[in-house]
């Protein structure tokens, strides 16, 4: 068990949305009521294995806010659902307000040095999460702590890419071999479009609505602008959680952004990431199975 389970869930919701917005149900349901069982699960084993988890660990503190984002993208995947959004959003947020603090306090008594020195990219789900609850506020109708957590999430992302730009530079190795948690920069900025168009769909026109949407296609464009760097360097490790979820998350953004400002060729390249996430869902999903169908076939069980 690592504190960053809940990103199976997190990959398998998103890759749900993005379903829907193609009006893929077929593919859409089966991959929520995946996401919706899994949860439980995955919680009642977090709650078991607990003390294993060494909350002294900035890392450790970190990973679990895949919790938070796995909550927030279920309510957002049912947002039509009043109940479904309260009961989800409620688990979101309290995550959040728990880990927030200890994340504070692991990050000062690190200072700046140790931060540089320890950034990576599974950082950004500080960032990601923060966003799932600007999107949850959303659904709520709450939108002044919708466009506030907007905001924060923003800054946040801006924070932790400092942080891992800053370690890349004192540490050539990582622009060599990019770990697979990387993939979650081109996420967090993903998921914040997202954020940033449902909270303009809810604004009255105007300049500060006209803002949002501009910040909105610039995180779309940074969004973009690092999956080809992405590709590149850490193309071995898109068979992995870590990355299945930006790919689910960039297909969103290019439709929610393609259905506020009418850019029709966005829909294509939405519905283009949309297979290529849920290819590399199966992918993960192979890996995690063989060993499982190893031993019930019984070679797992062989003496050597």
């Amino acid at each position: 068990m690592k504190p960053t389970v809940f990103a199976a869930v997190m990959a398998t919701g998103i890759v749900s949305i993005a379903a829907a917005d193609h009006d893929l149900g077929f593919l859409s349901c089966p991959l929520a009521l995946l996401a919706i069982i899994a949860l439980p699960v995955l919680m009642c084993l977090t709650v078991a294995r607990w003390r294993s988890f060494d909350l002294r660990d900035i890392d450790t503190v970190i990973g679990l806010f895949t919790y938070v984002a796995a909550c927030s993208v279920l309510a957002g995947r049912f947002a039509e659902y009043r109940p479904a959004v309260w009961v989800f959003g409620a688990l979101a947020l309290l995550g959040w307000l728990a880990l927030v603090p200890v994340l504070l306090l692991r990050m000062r008594r690190l200072g700046w040095t140790g931060l540089c020195g320890r950034a990576r990219g599974s950082w950004e789900l500080v960032s990601v999460a923060t966003s799932g609850l600007a999107i949850v506020f959303v659904a709520g109708g709450t939108m002044f702590w919708a466009f506030i957590f907007w905001v924060l999430a923003l800054g946040l992302y801006g924070v932790m890419t400092t942080l891992i730009a800053c370690r890349a530079l004192m540490e050539p190795g990582l622009r060599r071999n990019v770990p697979p948690d990387h993939w979650i920069l081109m996420g967090g900025v993903a998921i914040a479009t997202v954020a940033g168009e449902r909270i303009h769909a809810q604004l009255p026109p105007g300049p500060l609505a006209d803002a949002v949407q501009v910040v909105t296609v610039v995180t779309l464009a940074v969004a973009a602008s690092q999956i080809v760097p992405l590709a590149i360097t850490g193309w071995r490790q898109l068979l992995d959680w870590p990355a299945v979820f930006p790919l689910g998350m960039f297909s969103a953004a290019s439709y929610s952004v393609a259905l506020e400002i009418g850019w029709q060729s966005l829909v294509v390249v939405s519905y283009v990431f949309l297979w290529i996430a849920f290819a590399a869902w199966l992918a993960v999903v192979g890996i995690m199975v063989r060993p499982v169908l190893r031993l019930i076939s019984g070679h797992g069980l062989r003496p050597r």
